[in-house]
């Protein structure tokens, strides 16, 4: 009786514990979602910045050539003003041509209706009048003179009003030519603060983006604190419990994994051999570690369609299990006795067939792969991890976080 009531309490010692694990690294996952998210959207915000960046260049840059176009515009108008002030003098010049031609011609054709009123004019008329040879050759040629001086007179003014008439029209052709390139220029003007005004606008939807951005990553990084505070409280609480469940497993499985009698995956590989590729029927490798960028993924992706068994990678204990929408979506998490982490992602919403808290076998079917969370088509996300645990968005390659190259342990 007493034998049976120190195996009872041995199994709820033990129960206890591995729920006090569980729960721990609960909340571990937790953390682990909430910095994915963190680190999604610090790369969300990044882009937000460049784009908000290079659209702010373009509004200084549009500002730039409106300021340009304006500078020419104003030019412009200092030209015109000035060609209206010259056209005003020429026309101002070309009525005084005009009036005193008109006045000449005037008086000019007084005097031929008047030399015509008196009558022909001949030699003879001369020659009766004149009181000598020299008289009559005076008059005649004052006559001829005064006809001759009239005609080079108008002939004169008419060419000066010409010119002035002549400067006046080209003066006036400049200034429409102003006119036109001054129409085209704040046409221009216009079209690019219409363009400034929507690239200013995108530059304050992008601020009140990156604002609300901000304020999601402020919240889960609060959420985190909290979690973190609860995670040391646990640890400590916990602490003779937790050691005494790794001496135990390291008791019982000899500090490494069981590595026969599996149904699923293989052990073909180069590595240590402790774990099995945990997906048998798969395409093809899509994402080894790298993505075809050349940046890191930090797991392997095996392309399978939708429905194809996902196997438990080791002998481990079931962390946690979530069916997410986005990040990892449908995942299982396993804890191994070396103190690795196994991950398996996008696998098809309510698959999962194993719960936390339970033991699992190497080769032992706990999902089916699928398309969900962040997935760019059907395949099983698969990666390992060492303590601490933690992830880093921003990780170059392996070892930058707490991810490991699975394939050192196929």
């Amino acid at each position: 009786m007493k034998r049976i009531t120190l195996k009872v309490l041995g199994i709820l010692v033990v129960l206890v514990m591995l729920l006090q694990t569980i729960a721990v690294a609960a909340t571990n996952a937790d953390i682990e979602e909430n910095n994915e998210k963190i680190d999604e959207l610090k790369e969300q915000k990044s882009d937000v910045q460049d784009e908000k960046s290079d659209t702010q260049k373009e509004v200084d840059d549009l500002n730039t050539q409106i300021s340009d176009y304006q500078s020419q515009i104003n030019e412009l108008d200092t030209k015109i003003t000035d060609l209206n002030t010259q056209i005003e003098e020429s026309q101002k010049k070309l009525d005084e041509a005009q009036a005193e031609y008109d006045e000449n011609k005037k008086l000019a054709e007084e005097r031929l209706v008047i030399m015509q009123e008196s009558g022909d004019t001949s030699y003879l008329d001369f020659i009766l009048s004149s009181d000598s040879v020299t008289d009559l050759i005076s008059s005649y040629y004052l006559a001829t003179e005064l006809a001759q001086a009239d005609t080079e007179l108008l002939d004169g003014l008419e060419e000066e009003r010409q010119a002035v008439e002549d400067a006046k029209t080209e003066l006036e052709n400049s200034k429409a030519e102003l006119d036109s390139s001054k129409t085209e220029k704040e046409s221009v003007s216009a079209q690019l603060e219409v363009a400034r005004n929507e690239k200013s606008q995108k530059v304050t939807e992008l601020s009140a983006e990156e604002q609300d951005i901000q304020a999601e990553i402020d919240q889960l990084e609060k959420d985190n604190q909290q979690i973190l505070n609860e995670i040391r409280i646990a640890q400590e609480k916990y602490k003779a419990q937790l050691e005494a469940l790794k001496n135990q497993s390291n008791s019982n499985n000899g500090g490494g994994q069981t590595g026969g009698g599996h149904s699923g995956g293989t052990t073909t590989g180069s590595g240590s051999g402790i774990f099995i590729v945990p997906i048998k029927s798969y395409s093809y490798i899509s994402t080894n570690g790298y993505y075809s960028s050349g940046k890191f993924h930090g797991a392997i992706d095996y392309a399978a369609s939708s429905g194809t068994p996902v196997y438990a990678a080791a002998d481990g204990v079931v962390m946690t299990k979530k069916d997410m929408t986005t990040s990892y979506g449908t995942y299982v998490v396993i804890q191994h006795a070396n103190g690795l982490q196994t991950w398996y992602g996008h696998g098809t919403r309510g698959s999962i067939s194993v719960s936390p808290g339970q033991t699992v076998k190497q080769g032992q079917q706990i999902m089916l792969s699928g398309d969900t969370g962040n997935s760019s088509g059907p395949h099983l996300h698969f990666e390992v991890r060492k303590s601490p645990y933690n992830y880093s968005y921003s990780a170059k390659k392996y070892g930058d976080d707490s991810r490991v190259n699975p394939n050192n342990y196929f």
